[in-house]
């Protein structure tokens, strides 16, 4: 609340602090921890803040029973304060440990559960990051080039300077391995094996978002062939992201899935130089995602752990609350107008509108749009209505108060947040002028997805899914087109087949007999001929006595001789 407050101060008084903390001071080096407080990161910090609390309070009954519910505690307060390192850093190096906070704390909740699964998705979701630490490492390294790390005092230079262009290069690198776009996607849905809570927080506000702020911080940066690479990728993740949730079957992965989307929504609206709304959709983004994950939670726990979504139907009657919440935070997702989701991605998708740009990229924002709103209501038609299909009938309820509660303290901010938050980040409402099909497009395109949503996923007469007469091509783009597969097997079979050779061949073979059993052999021949020696040496001291006498008699001999 305060951190809340203070953005609003901030914000009408147009101002930014930079606090400047003396660790340790060695002749006239000093090592120092900047502290940027300004709207957007005040505002972001009450926001992070605000749904950690509300996940926390969450996991006392979603955890309940855990032995070791203290340690997750533990570790996702861990993981908030990490985020809030790099909310406030202006300093490459306190945000490198942010960034690395998150990293780590995250491949603790992934595999958290300890299975083959969980360790298998941490794995991936742990090196995948580590591209991106890397690259910010070597940006620190650049910037030695400069007197100081603090990026804030730079930037303006750094753009008209070429060779920093390098840095931008590898902030993005950053950015898209810790927001997952293309061609790092696959390890978000992998992080789905984390539990519940965790997942709500990653997706909403903390992890895959450190991304798209670390480029807003760093958005006068972007050359104009960098934005366009940047609403390349991003256009193509959010694509891909809304065709892969409508083939999907995990309640978890479906809301994933449409995280990244959203996450290509983000970077691709931050390409055009809207870094403001990227911001803006972004804690839309936050409040309506944590919801979902937490009525996910609610659905999954009550039905004894079940994650498919065809397992499910009905719950409208079992879970009323629950899926009350559930409803407004997918319609939220959707755009559906006046709700928090409407005004960031409505005004998002008008000021596209409004750009000069080609048709490929206002198409795919559309159609990526309509998508969304399609596995939405897909996931609406197997959850909520239809036939109850589940095995038994024992578990289900809406009792969990704890949960409950958790929820309802996020839901009025879905409803009523955007509104609220518009009012506050743009003082001057943007003007935007459309003709009336275009200005109409987000609620037609919004309409379209929804009943395309409805048709694909009814059942057909024998009871098998519309998508299993075409089966390939539903694998094809149920798997995130192959990208899964691609960056497990097909960056460790190549590496792990040649290791095998040259283990074989060299480390077995000829090293072998070159190096080191060589080498031993000869050494150990020579030391037994030494220890040979060395235990007989009186004896062969007289042997050599008696030799060199003969010898000498010897040459007496040949000499009297001549």
């Amino acid at each position: 609340m305060s951190s809340f407050l203070m953005s609003l101060l901030f914000m009408i008084l147009d101002y930014n602090l930079i606090i400047e903390l003396n660790l340790l001071t060695v002749n006239s080096s000093t090592v120092v921890m900047t502290v940027l407080l300004d709207w957007m990161s005040l505002l972001f910090m009450s926001f992070v803040l605000y749904i950690s609390s509300m996940v926390i309070f969450y996991s006392e009954s979603y955890m309940e029973g855990d032995i070791n519910i203290n340690r997750f505690i533990m570790l996702v307060s861990m993981f908030v304060l990490s985020m809030m390192f790099l909310i406030i850093s202006p300093n490459l190096i306190s945000i490198l440990l942010g960034w690395d906070g998150l990293g780590l704390v995250s491949y603790c909740l992934v595999i958290y559960y300890q299975n083959i699964k969980s360790y298998n998705a941490g794995m991936i979701t742990a090196l995948t990051n580590r591209i991106g630490d890397v690259a910010l490492l070597m940006s620190i390294a650049w910037m030695l080039n400069y007197g100081s790390w603090n990026y804030v005092f730079y930037l303006e230079f750094m753009k008209n300077d070429f060779s920093m262009q390098l840095i931008s290069l590898f902030v993005i690198l950053a950015a898209l391995t810790k927001s997952a776009q293309i061609p790092f996607s696959s390890w978000l849905p992998a992080a789905m094996a984390a539990p519940t809570p965790v997942s709500s927080l990653v997706h909403s506000s903390t992890l895959v978002t450190a991304g798209v702020y670390l480029l807003i911080r760093f958005n006068s940066l972007l050359s104009l062939n960098l934005m366009m690479f940047l609403l390349f990728l991003g256009s193509m993740t959010m694509f891909m992201a809304g065709l892969g949730a409508n083939f999907e079957f995990d309640l978890k992965k479906i809301i994933a899935l449409s995280t990244l989307s959203q996450l290509g929504l983000m970077m691709s609206i931050l390409s055009l130089g809207e870094y403001e709304l990227a911001f803006f959709h972004l804690l839309t983004h936050a409040l309506f995602k944590a919801t979902l994950f937490m009525c996910a939670g609610c659905i999954i726990h009550n039905l004894n752990d079940c994650q498919d979504i065809r397992f499910m139907g009905s719950l409208i009657y079992h879970m009323p609350v629950t899926c009350c919440f559930f409803n407004i935070s997918n319609l939220s997702l959707c755009g559906i107008p006046f709700l928090s989701g409407f005004y960031s991605k409505d005004l998002i998708l008008e000021v596209l509108s409004m750009s000069y740009l080609n048709i490929y990229i206002y198409l795919i924002f559309f159609v990526s749009t309509g998508l969304t709103v399609a596995y939405t209501f897909r996931l609406m038609y197997y959850t909520l209505m239809g036939d109850f299909n589940f095995l038994s009938l024992n578990c289900i309820n809406d009792k969990s108060f704890i949960m409950l509660k958790g929820m309802s303290g996020l839901i009025f901010f879905v409803v009523m947040g955007g509104s609220m938050l518009m009012w506050l980040m743009f003082p001057t409402p943007y003007f935007i002028c459309l003709p009336i099909v275009m200005k109409m497009m987000a609620l037609i395109v919004t309409f379209i997805g929804g009943w395309m949503g409805y048709e694909l996923s009814k059942f057909s007469l024998s009871y098998s899914l519309k998508s299993l007469n075409f089966l390939k091509s539903s694998l094809f783009f149920s798997s995130m087109w192959n990208m899964p597969i691609i960056s497990t097997f097909g960056v460790n079979y190549y590496p792990i087949y040649l290791g095998s050779l040259i283990y074989k061949n060299l480390d077995q073979g000829w090293l072998e007999y070159f190096g080191s059993q060589n080498i031993f052999n000869s050494l150990k021949n020579s030391s037994l001929f030494l220890q040979f020696v060395f235990s007989n040496n009186l004896k062969i001291f007289l042997i050599l006595l008696i030799m060199w006498l003969v010898y000498l008699f010897m040459l007496f001999y040949l000499n009297s001789l001549y």
